[in-house]
């Protein structure tokens, strides 16, 4: 009996532990971007992370002058893009992209992205915690 009492405790000790790690990894829109701050970028996919707590894609994104630069813009999480009709394969490397959404606070090359619109027309809301709902 002690020893399944033992267990027990274990068992929530580490669900609660595992729990905790995971919940302070994240983060709010409003502590990392600016909600005054759209931007919108056109470029070429370089990456894609299907990850927990958000996917993200990186863009290069060339200027008026042809200067490459490599834009990270975060997205919702896998299971909240699968509910918005994302599929893991929905945007690839290569894929020609326009991506509005609001910048990091910080001024690096990172943004939360709202949309997503790719070359054949495709606008898909990306997830962002921003302001919760696509532009129409």
């Amino acid at each position: 009996m002690k020893l399944k009492i033992a267990f027990i405790v274990a068992t929530v000790g580490a669900m609660l532990g595992t729990t905790t790690s995971v919940l302070s990894a994240h983060h709010s829109f409003a502590a990392e971007y600016d909600g005054t701050k759209p931007i919108t970028v056109n470029g070429v996919v370089t990456k894609v992370e299907w990850t927990n707590p958000h996917a993200r894609i990186y863009v290069d994104v060339k200027d008026d002058k042809g200067t490459v630069t490599n834009w990270n813009f975060e997205l919702g999480g896998p299971l909240q893009l699968n509910r918005l009709g994302w599929k893991r394969d929905a945007v690839k490397v290569g894929d020609q992209v326009k991506v509005d959404g609001y910048l990091a606070k910080d001024g690096s090359k990172m943004a939360n992205a709202r949309n997503v619109v790719f070359a054949d027309g495709r606008k898909v809301f990306a997830g962002s915690s921003g302001d919760g709902g696509p532009t129409q």
